[in-house]
């Protein structure tokens, strides 16, 4: 079926950390080339959180021009799952779309250290969705 909704979102609430590490982890490690990942919050921040920026670019990835983005419901109607990152109630439930609870710490003011164990913890988590769903 053409329009078959495939994508996948991360969403947590600034749009500003976890969700854009676990879309970006998940582009970069998915198999398939009719499936990407997307991300979005519910109360986007004004930038990605300059640790993150940082954390993420030891992994080769440039987040320095990336905006967060506004969860809404149209969004979210455009993805077959929705993988949410503490956004708790406030992330949108839409009908026909999965939605798989991931509670991952924000990396938001925390020490460089910490920020990275997040960051491999979503990593990990990355590579074993995409392995179970066969991404």
């Amino acid at each position: 079926m053409a329009d078959e909704k495939k994508d996948i979102m991360f969403a947590c609430v600034h749009n500003a950390g976890r969700s854009q590490m676990a879309a970006a982890f998940f582009n970069r490690h998915k198999h398939r080339d009719d499936v990407r990942g997307i991300s979005a919050g519910t109360n986007p921040a004004s930038e990605v959180h300059p640790v993150v920026r940082s954390i993420m670019a030891e992994k080769d990835f440039d987040l320095s021009n990336v905006q967060p983005v506004l969860l809404t419901p149209e969004l979210a109607g455009t993805v077959s799952t929705i993988i949410t990152m503490g956004c708790g109630e406030t992330c949108p439930h839409v009908s026909g779309v999965e939605i798989v609870d991931w509670q991952i710490t924000d990396p938001k003011n925390k020490e460089t250290e910490e920020a990275r164990a997040i960051r491999d913890d979503i990593e990990s988590r990355i590579i074993a969705f995409i392995s179970e769903n066969q991404l």
